[in-house]
This record gives structure tokens, sequence and C-alpha cells, in this order.
């Protein structure tokens, strides 16, 4: 008995943006590895992003073992522009006003 056993790269797309989404989901490597890392178990990350496959979690979590540095640059990349686009919303928004201001509405 002979068993054929194939390996399958990681099958991603990258936004405009620059996020990269698994397979051909909206759900974004960030996501998976951050569950990863919080230590939830692929069942449980295909579990939490319905439109995964369990292969694809486990691709996307070997994509990350095996390219940890480069993934960790795109994590800490992907940190800091969400960093910046938070100030630069509450910049426009200023939470506190919209806050007083819903307040002062109902009551």
């Amino acid at each position: 008995m002979t068993v054929s056993i194939s390996t399958t790269e990681f099958r991603y797309h990258v936004t405009p943006a620059g996020v990269m989404r698994v397979g051909s989901t909206r759900v974004s490597l960030d996501s998976v590895i951050h569950a990863f890392k919080q230590g939830y178990s692929p069942e449980e990350i295909a579990l939490d992003f319905d439109s995964l496959t369990l292969g694809e979690v486990y691709s996307a979590i070997n994509f990350y073992l095996q390219h940890k540095s480069e993934v960790e640059e795109y994590l800490a990349e992907r940190s800091i522009q969400g960093e910046e686009i938070r100030a630069e919303i509450e910049t426009r928004f200023d939470p506190k006003a919209i806050r007083e201001a819903l307040f002062s509405k109902s009551g």
C-alpha cells in the first residue's frame, strides 16, 4: 500500500490596503494569528470564523510558524496602521464631545 501525500500552499490574497486575507475569505491573517496566540485551538478558530475551513486555519497557522519573523513584522506594521487610523478618527470625531452630545439629547 502506498500513500501519496501532497502539501498545499497557504492560499491568501492581499487587499489594496495591504491586508492579508485567508483564502478567498474576508478573514484577515491577523485575526487567525491573534486567536492562535491567545491560545485558541485551530478547531475553535474555525468555529469562530465559519467562512474558514479547518484546513485553511491549519494552513494559516503553519504559514505563521514557518515565516514567523516576516509575519510578526507584518503584524507590527498592521498594529501601527491601526493606531494611526484610530488617532485620525479620534481627531476628527472627538469621542468625549460625541458622548456629551448624546447624553444631552437623551437627558
